[in-house]
């Protein structure tokens, strides 16, 4: 059976593991991105162009999410939601453009882009739907208030939507990563990252192939019971 997916924010580090992942498995894929392009051509590269069609959009702006739906020429039974990024510092230091950014990337296009593709899901009775959230939207972390905030926006929009379209035959789950090895951590020292990595009960840092096996988990006939719910992929640090 085809399967065809897309992917919001395929250039990531965990994002593109996510691609490779569903690429490998058969799946038809729209992946988007904003700046990084390069990423997404090779894998167009590696897996080949008729499996990948490119979107561009920032998903910022206000006709981010328009522009992805008007690039969708295909039915999508698959959404993963990847988007998103961090502000390290004292919430009364961000200033207001960062904070509506982070709110429109992280919530409002995140609604507006399930949205679009919601019901044809529920028409066809199929979808799958997987945010990538974090721990911090279940515990909250001091000095990303912001981004705690954001985060348990989508855990609640997922439990919520879960709800809603369960008898439609749509699962819709999220994942909360721990401390992943990616670019997000660049800001931190080396001295910091072992730091991080000494207060998790693993001893290390996930990598970004360990949460696309859990999303392929969540897309998968092995977790056809399961919505509505949040896997912590943390190694044991909440």
């Amino acid at each position: 059976m085809s399967r065809t997916a897309l992917i919001i924010g395929a250039s990531g580090d965990i994002g593109k593991e996510i691609a490779k992942t569903l690429l490998a498995e058969g799946y038809t894929t729209y992946l988007h991105y904003n700046q990084d392009k390069k990423t997404i051509l090779e894998l167009m590269d590696e897996y080949g162009t008729e499996k990948i069609t490119p979107i561009q959009s920032d998903l910022t702006e206000e006709m981010g999410v328009q522009l992805i739906k008007e690039n969708v020429f295909s039915t999508i039974d698959t959404i993963v939601y990847n988007a998103g990024f961090t502000y390290y510092g004292l919430m009364t230091d961000i200033d207001e453009k960062t904070k509506r950014k982070m709110v429109s990337l992280n919530i409002i296009s995140l609604y507006s882009t399930i949205q679009a593709f919601l019901p044809e899901m529920i028409k066809k009775r199929n979808g799958n739907i997987v945010i990538i959230s974090s721990i911090w939207g279940e515990i909250g972390a001091s000095c990303e208030v912001l981004y705690s905030m954001t985060k348990g926006a989508q855990i609640s929009f997922v439990k919520a939507l879960a709800k809603e379209v369960a008898l439609n035959g749509v699962r819709v789950n999220a994942i909360a990563p721990g401390a992943v090895a990616t670019k997000m951590l660049e800001s931190f020292s080396e001295e910091e990252k072992m730091e991080i990595s000494a207060d998790i009960p693993m001893g290390r840092l996930a990598s970004p192939h360990e949460i696309a096996d859990s999303v392929s988990f969540l897309l998968s006939k092995r977790s056809s019971y399961i919505t509505g719910q949040v896997l912590g992929v943390n190694g044991g640090w909440n």
